[in-house]
């Protein structure tokens, strides 16, 4: 058997090691999103020195092919020679009322459908299931709290839980008062909060294109218009898109992403950021920003809420556990400095208070530190079925479909080639117990109906590998 390097080859021994994982990956012995043997098991292996094997890392990294992961090494990536990124889509030419309520409904309903593998629905925690330890958690709460375990909670939300949350903002540099954040029904009652605070009916709601539909539904619930401006797959919002929209029309909100955009995945620089707060501050234009996939990042460092840059208390920060804890506990947050005591008001008018219990557990579940723990934990796992998913992609879609690359989240989102349709995609898929999310239901326009949203927050198995190539299937049938 021939060695794995040869010292008389005349090609640099880092090109050998280099070929070496090329060779692993072809013949399937690595696959998209696994790590690779780390600098010391591979120099030990062939012989040879830890900075050899280092430098070919880095070479396969600098191409694209391996990606370098703070205290947890190298990992291959899928290959996205066959799939570009989504095209940014133009500037809209006015607001819209929205009518997706039906659409959604139908949406939902499918991935409930026994036996369907869910691929539409954003349930990250489904990746790396909390039910033991919460269960666990809880208990030990039901024991030190007798009775009032289950009773009602404070208006505005548990007094741990909030300063919990105080002192993890303080680690993003942001001095928070607990008094400050109300503690809701999960995100989407504190983004039902933030609007009716700041807007009214017949208001412009400047928003994301494409959108979170849960947004876009809520405008609609609340009689609003929607006006959207577009998102780079790759940097989020343009300061320069948010100024023409600023100067074509009376913007009374933008309902924004903090860090990781919703279905793009999009990390948004903290410079763009920075300006933007600025310029709305300057417009006294409201920011209402949803931060619910904060946490998720895959980068060594985490996205910082926009309200850090706020000086003139416009921005509303929005949040929950639901995507990175406990979607069933419906335990989210406002953070709005500039409205503290009228969004506790709102709140005991809407819903009175959120559970008492499922907020003292996740307040143990972040004090003995194992959310963090938790949460390192499922950063790693969505990674590697991000990888996984868009090898999968590249290999079973019809030729032309762009793909995000997202920089956190769990999802990505899919543009296929125009003349296919989303909408039947979906329905054509159902069959075969698939679900996905159609790209009609991510703008008050049809501009996406041949797109596509499909989510790698759950347990990677052959199952689900089986269903998006189902999808591509399909995909190939319809063009």
């Amino acid at each position: 058997m021939q060695p794995l390097v040869n010292r008389e080859n005349h090609t640099y021994l880092y090109r050998q090691v280099a070929d070496i994982i090329r060779d692993m990956q072809t013949n399937g012995t690595l696959r998209a999103g696994e790590r690779i043997p780390s600098l010391r098991q591979l120099a030990s292996t062939l012989n040879i020195s830890v900075p050899t094997v280092k430098q070919a890392y880095e070479e396969l990294e600098r191409i694209g092919m391996v990606e370098s992961r703070p205290k947890s090494g190298y990992f291959l990536r899928a290959s996205l020679t066959v799939n570009a990124t989504p095209r940014k889509p133009r500037l809209a030419a006015k607001a819209l009322p929205v009518s997706r309520q039906q659409l959604i409904e139908q949406a939902y309903n499918a991935i409930h459908v026994p036996g369907i593998v869910p691929l539409g629905i954003c349930n990250p925690v489904a990746a790396l299931p909390t039910n033991k330890a919460l269960a666990r958690i809880m208990r030990r709460v039901m024991s030190m709290a007798g009775e009032e375990a289950i009773g009602y909670g404070p208006f505005a939300g548990f007094e741990p839980l909030r300063r919990q949350l105080a002192r993890r903002y303080l680690d993003m540099d942001m001095t928070v008062d607990p008094s400050q954040i109300v503690i809701t029904n999960g995100a989407q009652e504190a983004l039902t909060l933030a609007l009716k605070l700041v807007a009214k009916p017949g208001d412009i709601i400047a928003v994301e294109s494409p959108c979170y539909f849960g947004i876009l539904e809520l405008i609609e619930s609340l009689g609003m218009l929607a006006y959207e401006i577009p998102v780079c797959s790759q940097e989020g919002i343009s300061v320069e898109d948010v100024v023409q929209a600023l100067e074509r029309h009376s913007i009374k909100a933008c309902v924004f992403s903090s860090s990781i955009t919703n279905p793009m995945g999009a990390l948004i620089d903290e410079s763009t950021k920075q300006q933007l707060v600025a310029l709305l501050e300057e417009k006294q234009v409201y920011l209402i920003e949803d931060d619910v996939y904060g946490d998720l990042y895959f980068g060594e460092y985490r996205g910082i809420p926009a309200q850090r840059y706020a000086k003139k208390g416009l921005v509303l920060t929005c949040s929950s556990f639901s995507k990175t804890a406990a979607p069933s506990h419906r335990v989210g947050w406002l953070l709005a400095p500039g409205f503290a005591g009228q969004a506790a008001s709102l709140k005991r008018a809407l819903s009175c208070s959120s559970s008492l219990l499922n907020q003292w557990s996740l307040s143990e579940f972040i004090g003995n530190g194992e959310y963090d723990r938790y949460l390192r934990q499922l950063r790693q796992v969505l990674f590697v079925n991000k990888e996984r998913m868009l090898a999968c992609i590249a290999e079973h879609f019809v030729a032309g479909t762009r793909v995000s690359s997202p920089a956190g989240g769990a999802v990505l989102w899919l543009e296929l080639p125009k003349r296919l349709d989303g909408n039947q995609l979906f329905q054509q898929a159902l069959p075969s117990g698939v679900s996905s999310m159609p790209g009609t239901l991510f703008a008050p326009s049809d501009k996406y109906r041949h797109c596509i949203r499909l989510s790698y927050g759950l347990p990677w198995t052959d199952k689900v590998e089986n269903a998006v190539a189902t999808l591509g299937r399909l995909s190939k049938g319809l063009y």
